[in-house]
């Protein structure tokens, strides 16, 4: 059954706080901790190549000089609809005229489709990381603003996509982040407490989406934002480092990795 718009609606007055985390890595206690969510670019995977790539195919398409790659990055995270808004603008702000923006849309999704992974990798560290977190009996998901049929493919083509119970698209439910409404999808088909799950990610959505829901946010320190201005409750270098944590709130005799 999906999460109501009014049960998310319900637990949107959490306001995201900017600034250092709430908790340091040593004092959280994340024993109540029962399933995990991930962002997806810029926390699972480093795509900025591939879809700068695309984004600047879609321009030379439209005789329209290609952007930096960092450009491309700080317009990355509302989904395609937003970054091909973004890209084919060269701004935040403007939007280009539907005609304009659907030439620009299909440009793109048929050059990244073909693409998907041709110099996206995941960050060090997370395929180690999500096996030892499944080793936990965590039941591990993905939230991504990305939409379905771009996330799974490219999950699967990195190897990752079994990790997963559950793989949400920024189009899979009415809402996407930073509403509430994926991740209390995501407790409710998982039968657990939107308290009881934390939220990884690497920008402003992901932390709103968080809090909005009542679960715990954690910034990844690698991401496409500056994770000390996300107002996580925590913020790790890397999902080993969330895993060692994570296996030390059930086992206090373990030591923090270094």
């Amino acid at each position: 059954m999906l999460a109501s718009k009014a049960a998310a609606e319900q637990v949107c007055h959490h306001r995201v706080q900017c600034g250092i985390p709430r908790f340091s890595i040593e004092t959280m206690n994340l024993k109540h901790i029962k399933a995990v969510a991930f962002d997806l670019d810029g926390t699972l995977v480093d795509s900025i190549a591939d879809l700068a790539a695309s984004a600047n195919a879609m321009r030379e398409a439209m005789n329209l000089e290609p952007l930096p790659q960092a450009r491309v990055a700080s317009y990355v995270g509302d989904g395609v609809g937003s970054l091909v808004h973004r890209t084919l603008t060269d701004s935040f702000d403007q939007h280009s005229d539907e005609a304009t923006w659907t030439q620009g849309f299909n440009l793109f999704i048929r050059h990244y489709r073909q693409h998907l992974a041709v110099h996206t990798r995941m960050y060090p560290g997370v395929a180690d990381a999500l096996g030892l977190l499944r080793s936990l009996d965590l039941p591990l998901v993905v939230i991504t603003n990305k939409s379905q049929f771009l996330a799974v493919p490219l999950l699967q083509q990195l190897g990752i996509d079994s990790a997963f119970s559950m793989i949400l698209g920024g189009d899979s439910l009415d809402e996407k982040k930073p509403s509430a409404l994926p991740l209390l999808h995501a407790a409710t088909v998982l039968d657990v407490k939107p308290q009881e799950m934390l939220l990884v990610g690497d920008s402003e959505n992901d932390i709103a989406c968080a809090r909005r829901a009542g679960a715990v946010a954690a910034a990844v320190s690698y991401g496409y934002r500056d994770a000390a201005t996300l107002g996580a409750d925590l913020i790790v270098g890397s999902l080993v480092d969330l895993y060692s944590l994570l296996k030390q709130s059930r086992d206090p005799h373990v030591h923090r990795r270094d």
